[in-house]
């Protein structure tokens, strides 16, 4: 599959750069990756903090895909916009995170504090690697 296929059957539009919706998007994310390192990570958050950090990666996918002029409404359309960007080994990574995400909403998967915490370091350093490639230099 590829992100021309995505476009194709409408799950992602080609639209116009838009750098103020990137912006908040960006800024957004920062916020909410702040807020996640004051919780407490516990049995009963495991699930909503993993799946809070998982929305903080894919609104910075969001963001990227922005400035290049993409509308996504595929959470999978991601994996192939990275591919697309000879980014294969993030967008394994995003896919499996897209998975473990998927498991604990839609199917009640649980999930423990040690997977949290090692999926929580993965994502905060993906989101850095992201942000200093494809982001901070459009925010200047």
């Amino acid at each position: 599959m590829k992100l021309s296929d995505f476009i194709y059957r409408g799950l992602v539009k080609k639209t116009s750069k838009d750098l103020q919706l990137a912006k908040s998007l960006y800024y957004s994310t920062e916020s909410d990756l702040k807020f996640l390192s004051t919780l407490s990570l516990n049995e009963g958050s495991a699930r909503t903090i993993m799946t809070s950090y998982y929305d903080a990666l894919r609104s910075i996918l969001e963001a990227i895909s922005t400035l290049d002029g993409y509308k996504m409404y595929s959470h999978e359309a991601f994996t192939f916009y990275l591919k697309e960007k000879n980014e294969e080994v993030i967008a394994e990574k995003f896919d499996r995170l897209r998975k473990i995400r998927n498991s604990i909403v839609y199917y009640g998967k649980s999930i423990s504090i040690d997977e949290v915490e090692e999926h929580t370091r993965e994502i905060i350093k993906l989101i850095k690697q992201l942000k200093q490639k494809y982001i901070e230099q459009e925010m200047k």
